[in-house]
């Protein structure tokens, strides 16, 4: 069984590796819920000075040093909101030079998808399920429960666009459907199990 965890989870994440370059890259969702910056040239000259070294923003900004106290913390978020109410509010992920696409992002992807496909396999292992469409059902709850994890969160908390969130939420399930296919088809239930559960 430890063979075919392995097979499936390396056979899966290439899958859901590219499964990933086709939606992003070749199907025209890609960008879905982007916008391009307006007047970027001249908030770009503007940004360059004001903030030197990378990192996720928060504005309006808070003010508050890192051992500031539950009160204050509470008393500068009331600030916060009520500049919030009257200006604009938002997150920044900032680099002040950018990274071009690098084999290393490529590998680190890649290797997440994988970890990602040998953990849906480790799991299916587990219930032992007979049959290939309790399997796939199984990696496709898996899909769901890893697409809402953060990025309901996001959307609530920090704004994050709805079309985007839901782009994304529909490529992680996607990938884990094609991803569960191939996994359910390896990962097989040895008798005892399969017996036991009665699945």
């Amino acid at each position: 069984m430890a063979k075919r965890v392995l097979l499936a989870g390396i056979i899966g994440g290439i899958i859901l590796f590219l499964w990933g370059g086709l939606y992003h890259d070749v199907l025209p969702f890609g960008l879905v819920g982007l916008k391009d910056l307006p007047n970027d040239q001249a908030i770009i000259a503007a940004m360059k000075p004001s903030i030197p070294q990378a990192g996720m923003y928060l504005f309006p900004a808070t003010g508050l040093s890192p051992d500031a106290s539950r009160a204050e913390r509470a008393a500068k978020m009331k600030e916060v909101d009520a500049k919030a109410a009257s200006g604009p509010q938002g997150v920044l992920i900032y680099r002040p030079v950018g990274v071009p696409l690098s084999p290393k992002m490529l590998a680190t992807e890649a290797s997440t998808n994988i970890i990602q496909a040998l953990l849906v396999a480790f799991v299916l292992a587990q219930f032992g399920l007979r049959r290939f469409a309790s399997r796939l059902g199984l990696a496709f709850v898996i899909g769901i429960i890893a697409s809402i994890t953060t990025n309901i969160s996001l959307w609530n908390w920090y704004g994050f666009p709805t079309p985007w969130i839901m782009n994304q939420i529909t490529y992680l399930i996607l990938g884990y459907f094609l991803l569960g296919i191939v996994v359910a088809a390896i990962v097989k239930a040895s008798a005892p199990k399969a017996v036991a559960a009665g699945a």
